[in-house]
Formats: C-alpha cells, structure tokens, sequence
C-alpha cells in the first residue's frame, strides 16, 4: 500500500419521491459537479469512475458521466444491491491506497420506481432464491418480501431479548428528531413514538408500522477520492481520510442458522466492523459518530449490536437512555438516516460518505456532532455484502 485515501469532494442532490426528481443522468451529473466543486477540481483531473446503480441498464454509468465530460477515462458499472455506492466507493479507495491511481470518482444514483422493491427478471434463477426459501420457511406470513425479511429479524429480535414493537419506534422518532435538521431529508416531521406505533401496520405479526419503513426514493450522490500526493501538489482538502474499509460477503451461517438476524447481515456487519477495527487500531467506544443502514428501524437495533455500540441485547438500553443521539455516548444517523431521507440504492452509501466528511469537517450546521474526528459508515446490501467505513479528521 502506497497511502491512505482523502476524501478531497462530495456532493449530492436532494432526494424525492419517485417521479418528482429528475431523470438519473441530470441527478448523477449534478452530484458529480457538486462534488468537482467542493474539491476544487475539473472533471479532467478523474482518472477512473465507478458508477453504482441497481436498478437501470448495462452502461447506465457512462450515460450519466458523458454529461459532465467525456475524456475517455474507464468507467466501471456496479451493483451490490443496498450496498452499490459504498462498494464504489471501496473500488476507488483500493485503487488510491495501492497507489495505482491519484484521482478517483464514485457516484451512486437510482431511479426508483413507487411501491415495494421487485425483481425485475423471471426467466432465470434469482440471486435472492436460497435467501427467500428460507424466509418463508421461517416467515410464512403474506407480505411484501423486504418486510418478512427485516419485519422477520425484528420479531426474532423481540423473542430473544423480550422487547416490545415500541423499541423500534423509539429509533424511529430519533430519526425524526435528526432529519429535521437536515434541509436534504425528504421527510421531516417530527414523531412521537406514539406516532409510529399509531401508523398503520404493514406485518401486524411482527408488530411492523409504515413508519418503521423508509420510503422508495431517487437520489444521486459522489465523491472523489484522492492520494496524498496528489493533494499536496494541488493543494486539495485534505482534513478527512479513510482509515479503515472492509467489505464482507455471506458465510454458511446466513442460512444454517436459521435465523432471520443472520439472514439480513447481522453477521456480515459484525465481520466487517470487526476488521475495520482491527485495522484500525480503535474500538466502538472510540467513534464519534456513525451512519448507519436503518432501512428499517429494526435494522438500526440489529446493526447497535452488530457494530459493537453496545451489548447483544443491549439496544433497549442503550436507547432508552440516549445514547444513541447527542448528549449520548454516540450519535447515530445524524442525517435522519434512510428513514428520513429515504434511500436511493445506489446513491445511498455515498449520501452517507457525503454526511460523514461534513460532520468531521465541521460543516454539518444544526446537525453537527461537537468534536467529531472520528465517523464509522455501515452499508448493507442483502444478496450479500456489506461495506464498514472508518473515517478521520486527519489535522
């Protein structure tokens, strides 16, 4: 490894509703030009792209760069599922770290369609078969997939460690709380949890309301990411820096478990954060602060422990006395997380890279984390992978 990579840009466009926003080219062109601004740079400078997006066709990527320049330059398509942008955003930190490249842009968008996620192919075999067959085994209630899957893990979740419906709620009025603050968050109201559990249940079994869902949305979000010498001879930003990344796929456990919390990543996010860090040299109790993959509000719950921010077990406590916000030991989802701003697949690792490096550059405004030097990042994409990203003020 030749050195760290600097997170020298970002940028990213406000997220909506499908079919209020712009077509995905004008999004991810914008975000890339906002996050060319904030470093300082031209598109000339990028040296290679990486463009992650889920749902679009083969050379989606080039058709959204070619609109903010085309010199040529290799552009790589990616999808990981949930964990699109932040997988692009691993591919240009190795290609900066090892030192092959000086200037590497990711960016993530997605058109979404309204309504529960779909598969779009049918005639052939499903990445997600193996995953489903045994979520209907264990969960052979008559909803929508995406919530037996989490809706599942939630209810698995209550039965091992005796909570109530009203935990999740609790993190869901957090993250009310915190996309108020945030003039990019595509819902804003504040919720009681009162509120949450009063909305109308969408898997009554696992005591699931449509507020403990995030919404579809379309989004675009970028970075650019560049070696430190490369910064210094362009005198580039060079106060945030990745200091640990990993990226973790399924083992066998996911299905013989039998266990939905396995099923949804708790596992691989466990693997991941324990590499990073390993890496790193730090432990939990040592962040700052940290965006978090709360597709649903029990993920957050499932992911606290997952990450080591506190006890298997722990999260009703580690909730109910706050320490999940500010004035707590750690502020999670400063940005509203998915549940507020909503989650665009692609763009949504990236949106949480972009919320990370304002909050340790102290540019976050009515959300800033006071002090914070060090952010942990945790995307999720079922199918599987998992990426787990630790940032640093570097001054």
């Amino acid at each position: 490894m030749q050195g760290k990579a600097y997170v020298a840009g970002v940028g990213l466009v406000p997220f909506g509703k499908p079919g209020t926003t712009e077509p995905y080219d004008q999004m991810a062109a914008a975000a890339v030009r906002h996050a060319l601004d904030d470093a300082g740079l031209s598109y000339e400078a990028v040296q290679q792209a990486f463009a992650g997006y889920v749902y679009g066709d083969s050379t989606s990527g080039q058709r959204a760069l070619y609109g903010v320049g085309m010199t040529g330059i290799p552009i790589v398509n990616v999808n990981n599922n949930c964990s699109t942008g932040s997988t692009a955003l691993f591919l240009a930190r190795q290609l900066i770290e090892a030192g092959v490249l000086d200037c590497v842009l990711a960016v993530g968008f997605e058109q979404m369609l309204p309504g529960a996620l779909s598969e779009h192919w049918t005639d052939r075999p499903s990445p997600f078969a193996r995953f489903d067959h045994l979520c209907e085994e264990i969960n052979p209630w008559q909803v929508p997939l995406a919530l037996r899957y989490f809706g599942g893990a939630g209810k698995e979740y209550m039965e091992r460690y005796h909570v109530t419906p009203r935990l999740f709620a609790r993190v869901r009025a957090k993250a009310s709380r915190h996309g108020a603050n945030n003039p990019g968050a595509l819902l804003r109201k504040v919720l009681s949890e009162d509120d949450v559990m009063a909305a109308p249940l969408v898997f009554p079994e696992a005591g699931m309301t449509r507020l403990m869902a995030c919404p579809p949305t379309c989004g675009a979000a970028a970075a650019i990411l560049v070696s430190q010498r490369f910064a210094e001879r362009m005198n580039l930003d060079r106060r945030v820096v990745i200091v640990a990344q990993a990226m973790t796929t399924d083992r066998p456990g996911t299905f013989e478990k039998r266990s939905m919390m396995a099923l949804v990543g708790a596992d691989m996010t466990r693997a991941a954060a324990d590499l990073v860090y390993q890496q790193a040299g730090i432990g939990p109790e040592d962040l700052d602060v940290v965006e978090l993959h709360d597709c649903f509000a029990q993920n957050e719950i499932l992911t606290y422990e997952a990450l080591g921010l506190c006890p298997e077990g722990g999260a009703d406590k580690f909730t109910a006395e706050s320490d999940n916000t500010y004035g707590g030991r750690i502020v999670t989802n400063p940005s509203g997380g998915l549940l507020s701003k909503g989650h665009p697949l692609g763009a949504t690792g990236l949106a949480q890279c972009a919320e990370l490096v304002e909050q340790l550059r102290g540019e976050a405004g009515a959300r800033q984390v006071a002090g914070a030097r060090l952010a942990l990042q945790h995307n999720l994409g079922l199918g599987g992978a998992c990426v787990v990203t630790l940032y640093q003020r570097a001054d």
